[in-house]
């Protein structure tokens, strides 16, 4: 459920300002209003950090595993860490200038070695004795077209060029080649020097990686002190009130039922306290509060971060619920629930005494439901059948194992249309209940327009099954009771979509929204047919799956070719979990995100409640 908020305003003198935002932060429950501020302290703080992120990146380039040396530093209670980030900048600095000059040489050198090795300081001093020596690269064609009197020596040709040294004058309408300040053995010493001081700087910076925890340490103060400095800003001051009793104000939201703790704050420090409900301009946080189940969803929410809107319906449940589902589809194979379910366990047991994470805990269910699902399907680490023991085939459901589809070919067509069903009817029943949670939030006529898009919904659900999933419905007399109810559904969502309290109006408003009101049907259609993506995706990793056993297996019986087989199994299937890790990704949670939260009514449009507090 989505906790009720109320937004307060604080007062206070201006001389107690940082003593009160100091306590205001023990007491931990204010979300601060979002507000662009700016000061010279806060952009200080936020270049310092800049620095330091900048640093701690460098850092961990050169970071080595060194546990004892690490040991050592860490033992030093000292913050040094202002030190470390102005010898790294210095550093990253000199080392950049280096580079830059290492490149300049490098070029130059590249340049001129196809001369060889010789020094301009000859030509410099020749040209002043009015001894005067030019090089020229030419092809074969500008080579004939010399004049007779020019004086040259051939240096070197090949298919495409010749390399001429051309005495006296310089040849009409050529430049020639630019001699350069260094020779190739000085250019060769001039690299070398610039690549010593590189390695020294590399090894000063590998030295002082090991410290790179001070840094982090550094940068999770200097975030504390930006958002208090951030806070700061953010108080106004109440004009017209002389300087020496002048009052500031902040504002912000705390949960309804954390009021309490602000006004006892506000009476034991001296501050004026105005709490009210949020107006509809006020952009209110979200702090969700749901049961422990429910709560195994947020790793998958805070890594998408994603929040409904403070007015829009907590779906967490069902969004775990079918997620727990969509998942079991996608991974298909009891193999891999298998691995992911010892996983979870493993980690649980490790980590039980200091307090298990709530990952592995969603992992162990979503490890259960790939189980179950490869259990019933009988796919067991793309074997094929004949090769999965019978005991495991018998524990499969006839109507869409493997087992049944391995038979002949109807039977195979059989499974599929199954298949399909099965993935149409969860669309069905998932975007229903996004209708029926709609109607629970609705207080009008509104929610006939829902009931409309519930009426649509099963309509377009037999429409489907007629023309894509089974023979059995595309007869006529089966058929029209769907269309009738696609119809009427659509007369409901056309009449009462746009309902505030005038029938009449809200037609007008279908009018006016007439080809969006159209489409919408087109809308239904794909959004029951999205579903099909559960099965057409884990047929994919079925396949992937079957495909590194067909490769692998024959391997597996010689051993000659015994390691080769396994590295192909392990990386075959390993390369087919990250497939389908980011297969659960893209379509799992879009069908929560998309199709059954634009049936909600849901925008995502919220932001996370973040209260203004010490261990930030």
């Amino acid at each position: 459920m989505v906790v009720p908020m109320k937004k307060i305003y604080l007062l206070g003198q201006v001389k107690y300002q940082e003593e009160s935002l100091k306590l205001l932060r023990k007491i931990g429950v204010v979300h601060l209003e979002r507000k662009a501020v700016s000061s010279d302290a806060l952009a200080l703080l936020l270049d310092d950090r800049t620095k330091a992120e900048s640093v701690l990146r460098i850092l961990k380039a050169y970071e080595k595993e060194n546990i004892d040396s690490k040991t050592e530093v860490k033992n030093d209670s000292s913050d040094t860490s202002p030190d470390i980030i102005k010898q790294v900048m210095e550093y990253s600095d000199e080392r950049k200038i280096l580079s830059e000059e290492l490149a300049r040489l490098k070029k130059e050198q590249n340049r001129i070695l196809e001369w060889g090795n010789f020094d301009p300081y000859d030509f410099t001093y020749l040209a002043e004795k009015n001894i005067r020596f030019f090089l020229y690269k030419l092809t074969r064609k500008a080579k004939e077209k010399l004049s007779e009197d020019t004086r040259y020596i051939l240096l070197e040709e090949d298919k495409n060029f010749l390399r001429l040294l051309v005495l006296d004058n310089e040849i009409p309408g050529r430049a020639p080649f630019a001699l350069g300040e260094h020779s190739i053995s000085e250019l060769d010493s001039l690299i070398s020097a610039v690549l010593e001081k590189i390695a020294r700087i590399d090894g000063e910076l590998s030295t002082l990686a090991e410290s790179a925890y001070l840094v982090e340490k550094h940068i999770g103060k200097l975030l504390i002190d930006i958002e208090f400095e951030t806070a700061r800003a953010k108080m106004s001051l109440v004009e017209d009130i002389p300087d020496d009793s002048a009052v500031s104000w902040i504002s912000g939201f705390v949960p309804q039922e954390d009021l309490g703790l602000v006004k006892r704050g506000a009476s034991e420090n001296g501050w004026a306290l105005l709490a009210e409900d949020p107006g509809p301009d006020d952009f209110v946080p979200t702090k969700l509060k749901n049961n422990r189940f429910v709560n195994l969803l947020s790793p998958v929410t805070s890594f998408l971060n994603i929040n409904p809107g403070y007015d829009e319906a907590d779906i967490s449940g069902w969004f775990l619920l079918f997620f727990t589902i969509f998942f079991g589809m996608i991974f298909g194979d009891a193999f891999y629930g298998a691995l992911l379910l010892i996983i979870a366990i493993i980690g649980i047991l490790k980590t039980m005494k200091k307090g298990v994470h709530v990952g592995l805990k969603l992992l162990l269910l979503l490890g259960c439901s790939n189980f179950i699902w490869g259990v019933l399907t009988c796919s067991w680490f793309g074997l094929e059948v004949h090769q999965i023991p019978l005991f495991l085939q018998r524990l499969s459901l006839p109507l869409i194992s493997n087992v049944t589809a391995a038979q002949s070919d109807y039977h195979d067509g059989i499974v599929r249309q199954h298949m399909m069903i099965i993935c149409f009817s969860l669309a069905l029943v998932h975007l229903c209940i996004g209708h029926l949670v709609a109607i629970s939030r609705t207080r009008s006529l509104k929610i006939l327009a829902d009931l409309g898009g519930i009426a649509m919904l099963i309509g377009m659900y037999g429409v489907v099954l007629s023309l894509i999933a089974s023979n059995e419905y595309r007869q006529i007399p089966l058929l029209m009771p769907f269309v009738y109810l696609l119809g009427i559904g659509f007369v409901f969502v056309f009449v009462f979509s746009g309902y505030q309290g005038k029938i009449g109006a809200s037609v007008m408003d279908g009018f006016k929204n007439i080809i969006s009101m159209i489409l919408g049907i087109a809308n239904v259609f794909s959004d029951i047919m999205s579903y099909i993506r559960l099965w057409a995706v884990g047929l994919a990793g079925a396949a992937i799956a079957s495909t590194v056993m067909a490769m692998a297996g024959p391997m597996l019986g010689n051993i000659v070719f015994l390691a080769f087989g396994i590295f192909i199994m392990v990386f075959g299937h390993g390369l087919n979990l990250v497939l389908n890790t980011l297969s659960v990704l893209v379509h799992a949670v879009r069908l929560n995100t998309l199709e059954f939260s634009g049936h909600v009514g849901l925008t995502w449009s919220g932001t996370a409640y973040k209260p203004f507090k010490e261990n930030t």
